[in-house]
């Protein structure tokens, strides 16, 4: 058996492989000639909680070389994250390592002191960490966390450190790079979080990037940015790992694609042998959840058999609207800054949400939408303009009178972990969202019941902290939470973003479902353009406030008539950006 097939052996026996077509490494680097940066051979990682082992990576083998982007992807809990945090030693507490080969430029990782990792990274190898709301240090400025980095290697003085600062955010497209600087992460985005996690990794040249889904956050035009600033990264010779759920997003960097799946890697090759021709099953499975403008009026994950499921609505066309629940006229919202200055958020927008229908709003980082998501929830007071209601005044009259139609409208978070109370259990959660016409211990327990069968959940999570869920599961309890007081509509605020893309699937089928079960009306943020044009019957495209663009899903997105539209639309990145590789190495990553 040769090295290549006792590799490839390694993977165990459910890999897909492809015989007699090998991938190659990209880049215009002499790879075959280069000495891998990380090589990896039978990685095994297990954790014991409780006198209980449990592997959650098992096997994983691949060569990183320089100038390649090696990008493992799968669903949650599939092992892509602990194999990011093995190979910069951050596995944690309670776990075993093992491997046959676990090197770093040729020297064991595991010989490695605490001290001499404290070298590595940083300088060696940038760790991009995908939460970005935790991993910054909530009292401190974002510059302050980047300068640390250069410092604590002895990078340049502090002027030369500070001048280092804004050219790394200016890099990552951060506008006002001085002014964010100075900002704290809970005065940011969770866009502008990110690409200062991602500036704060780059910022000792290394020659190695570990990215743990660094685009989740970033709107389509910023996601671009920083992409290309890794492609421009990857061609200066630097080493990328990339973990994402971002399919689109994997075929516009990677060289050489890793499918996991329950900690083994089901499937490898090129980027474009997995994505555009892909064999496993699963890797199937995977690609048919992107949604698009393919999958609209379609079930992204298909039904188990003899399941009881609503069909997805198909694209309206020219129907009758039926009757307005939501209108917003004219609303502008302007917030005080630092000068006394003030800055129009929302400048003149309006829309109206009929009954049973999706209205969409897209747009960069800062555009307004989630000002004007707090605008019709009736949370922030608009400067000029007004809402309604079910017909009714809603955003002028004073919250005591807004108080008992507050059922018809509820909101789906973008982080529901953090809109929980920790203390809580998911059955006190959910009873705390019923009215008050539910009473009496029974009603209230089968209300409940009734509403996790409504989200696909069972019986068994009620005890569970939220801590104790996976993501998709926070998630549909987070839409049980909002479907306990009966609402006519949903706000949805990026309330798929940081799902993988089979969860993301699921939990848009699961919309769907609703909303043709329970007439539900939608007013849908989100930065992801397939999410929006896969969701919506109307779609809204904001910029500094503004709507510059509005028509059906179809015709903003095939058909974008703004410059700015047609910017989005063509920055998104799409599984056809797949190219083939160019050098020559085996799918393992090893040199021929």
């Amino acid at each position: 058996m040769s090295r290549t097939e006792d590799v490839l052996a390694d993977a165990g026996p459910t890999t897909t492989t492809r015989p007699g077509r090998e991938a190659s490494p990209a880049g215009t680097l002499a790879v075959e000639r280069a000495r891998p940066r990380f090589s990896v051979r039978g990685l095994d990682v297990g954790f014991t909680r409780a006198g209980t082992h449990r592997r959650v990576v098992s096997g994983l083998s691949f060569d990183l070389f320089p100038g390649q982007c090696v990008a493992i992807v799968g669903e949650s809990g599939s092992g892509k994250s602990v194999t990011a945090r093995t190979l910069v030693g951050l596995t944690g507490a309670g776990s075993t390592v093992t491997a046959e080969r676990l090197q770093f430029e040729g020297r064991d990782v595991a010989e490695f002191s605490e001290r001499e990792w404290r070298r590595v990274r940083g300088a060696g190898i940038g760790f991009v960490l995908q939460d970005a709301l935790v991993s910054l240090d909530p009292l401190r400025p974002v510059g302050a966390e980047i300068d640390e980095a250069l410092r604590l290697h002895g990078w340049g003085s502090r002027r030369s450190r500070a001048r280092k600062v804004v050219d790394l955010l200016t890099s990552v497209g951060v506008p006002s790079p001085q002014l964010r600087a100075g900002q704290r992460s809970g005065e940011l985005s969770g866009g502008l979080r990110q690409r200062a996690l991602i500036a704060s990794a780059l910022a000792l040249d290394p020659d190695v990037v570990i990215a743990d889904e660094p685009t989740t956050a970033l709107d389509v035009t910023v996601q671009a940015q920083v992409l290309d600033l890794l492609a421009q990264t990857k061609d200066r010779g630097v080493s990328i790992l990339l973990i994402s759920h971002d399919l689109s997003v994997v075929a516009r960097l990677a060289d050489l694609v890793l499918v996991m799946r329950g900690g083994e890697v089901v499937e490898r090759g090129t980027a474009q042998q997995v994505l555009t021709d892909p064999q496993h099953e699963y890797t199937k499975a995977l690609i048919a959840a992107v949604p698009g403008e393919h999958t609209k009026g379609t079930r992204l994950v298909p039904p188990a058999a003899g399941a009881d499921v609503a069909p997805v609505p198909a694209p309206r066309r020219h129907e009758p609207a039926p009757e307005p629940l939501l209108e917003a006229r004219g609303l502008v919202k302007r917030f005080a800054t630092a000068g006394g200055l003030r800055r129009t958020a929302v400048d003149g927008v309006s829309f109206t949400l009929h009954r049973g229908r999706t209205v969409g709003i897209v747009g960069e980082s800062g555009s307004g939408k989630s000002t004007t998501a707090r605008l019709a929830l009736a949370l922030t007071t608009p400067d000029e303009g007004d809402v309604t209601l079910l017909g009714e005044a809603w955003s002028t009259v004073p919250e005591t009178r807004r108080r008992a139609r507050r059922s018809s409208i509820a909101v789906v978070q973008q982080d529901p972990l953090s809109s929980f109370d920790p203390r809580w259990d998911v059955e006190r959660i959910l009873l705390d969202s019923l009215p008050a016409g539910h009473t009496g211990r029974t009603a209230r327990g089968a209300r409940v019941r009734e509403l996790l069968e409504q989200v696909g959940l069972g019986e068994e999570v009620l005890p569970r902290s939220p801590l104790r869920l996976s993501g998709g599961q926070r998630q549909r309890v987070a839409i049980a939470r909002a479907l306990g007081s009966e609402p006519s509509i949903l706000v949805l605020d990026e309330a798929v973003s940081a799902l993988d893309v089979s969860v993301q699937a699921q939990v848009l089928d699961l919309l769907a479902d609703l909303q043709e079960r329970l007439g539900l009306s939608y007013l849908f943020i989100s930065h992801d353009l397939g999410v929006i044009h896969h969701v919506s019957d109307e779609v809204l495209v904001m910029k500094d406030g503004r709507v510059v663009e509005r028509g059906t899903a179809d015709d903003v997105f095939r058909r974008p008539q703004e410059a700015y539209t047609q910017e989005l639309v063509g920055s998104l990145p799409r599984l056809a950006d797949a190219r083939p590789t160019t050098a020559g190495t085996s799918t393992t990553g090893e040199t021929r």
